[in-house]
């Protein structure tokens, strides 16, 4: 196989974006403490700012995404006009149904209708702020589910969930999405209502084309392939999001990468293999909380650890490797794998990098910018902006 990066494969890696969520440069992290750190926007303006930093240095991240309620301002025409400003775009829209009393026994399933009303009115109002921003898709992460056995009617759960999807999935318009997020536990530990891919499969599937499924790496029970879970999805033509972070135990919100680098590989390998790199049905976004780690070096750290592994990738020798799996060969057609794994890619990149006007070490070129010390004395004051806020 060859293990040098070709001028296609450097076209191909020319055309990578992935989008970068606002929460991230904001003072958020575990369930145990969120810790403050000096240079924290103070509003979502100033967070777009930290975000269009990263892409500066990185070519990578074009696009900003927004949660409401975090992210609320009194106009979003004008936080649009921000971002243009400074390169970047305003992506992905999160609505958020788990902070409020009104839900701890449900948003979009609860049984008690008024309860229902508020959270299906707060994603038509998330619409409305695609509809100002430009954003195309709208994402749905749902906390509901039970902790006792008996607590719920499980299927009327569903049933209640579909009907709300239907009323949401109306509003959209043009070619805005909904994409449906799942996570098999927390803080739900009996059942979880959209629990896994499977569920969340179902539900998009019966809301029509413009409905998918958002895989968060984070999301699944130790052992699981997510990477066949990325195929079957692909196969099925209900891929629509990517939430890349990494975990040790449960949802981590760690650096991607940082856990496993190697399932990370595997799962980008299985992206190229059924055409969702660079398919714009297929967003590449990430969804972590820096909460010990500088906030802005660890976004540039996670896109390009992302480039990476795409690169490494592109560098399987997908011909040696299907001759392999025809002949049986199993040992072979493994270290076809491997050989492109192993593969240091980092060298190029960094030469690619520099022959495209951007830093050879986007990383250093930060710490040598002045930036964080500039905003670190500009921010003095005032509220920080942090998780609920």
């Amino acid at each position: 196989m060859s293990t040098q990066l070709t001028p296609e494969h450097f076209a191909t890696l020319a055309q990578q974006a992935v989008e970068v969520p606002s929460w991230a440069y904001g003072n958020s992290g575990t369930r145990f403490k969120v810790f403050s750190t000096p240079g924290t926007p103070r509003d979502p303006f100033e967070k777009i700012a930290d975000a269009a930093e990263v892409h500066r240095l990185t070519g990578l991240a074009p696009a900003v995404a927004l949660h409401i309620p975090w992210d609320l301002v009194d106009d979003y025409a004008a936080l649009r006009t921000h971002a243009e400003n400074l390169g970047v775009s305003l992506g992905t829209v999160n609505s958020n149904t788990f902070q409020d009393e009104d839900y701890k026994f449900g948003a979009l399933t609860h049984v008690d209708p008024a309860i229902r009303r508020k959270a299906i009115d707060h994603h038509l109002r998330c619409i409305d702020v695609m509809d100002a921003t430009g954003s195309r898709d709208l994402k749905i992460w749902l906390a509901d589910g039970s902790n006792y056995p008996g607590q719920v009617d499980m299927r009327g759960r569903q049933d209640r969930l579909q009907e709300s999807l239907q009323e949401v999935y109306a509003r959209l318009s043009g070619e805005q999405r909904l994409v449906l997020e799942y996570k098999f536990f927390e803080p739900a530990f009996y059942h979880t209502d959209v629990p896994d891919w499977g569920t969340s499969y179902a539900q998009v599937s019966a809301l029509g084309e413009r409905a998918m499924v958002c895989l968060d790496t984070g999301h699944h029970a130790p052992g699981t392939n997510i990477e066949f879970i990325v195929m079957q999805l692909l196969r099925l033509g209900k891929l629509g999001a990517f939430d890349f972070n990494s975990r040790f135990y449960a949802d981590d919100d760690l650096i991607v990468g940082a856990a496993d680098p190697f399932q990370l590989f595997r799962i980008i390998a299985e992206v190229v293999r059924g055409g969702g790199l660079n398919n714009p049905d297929v967003a590449f976004m990430l969804d972590q909380c820096h909460n010990i780690e500088e906030k802005i070096p660890g976004q540039i750290r996670s896109v390009l650890n992302v480039q990476e592994m795409t690169a490494r990738a592109l560098l399987l020798d997908r011909d040696a490797l299907a001759a392999a799996e025809a002949s049986g060969d199993v040992l072979g057609a493994n270290a076809v794998f491997m050989d492109a794994f192993y593969t240091d890619v980092r060298p190029a990149l960094a030469e690619w990098r520099e022959s495209r006007g951007l830093p050879a070490d986007p990383m250093a070129a930060y710490a040598a910018s002045g930036y964080q010390q500039r905003i670190n004395a500009e921010r003095v004051g005032g509220a920080q902006a942090s998780w609920g806020a």
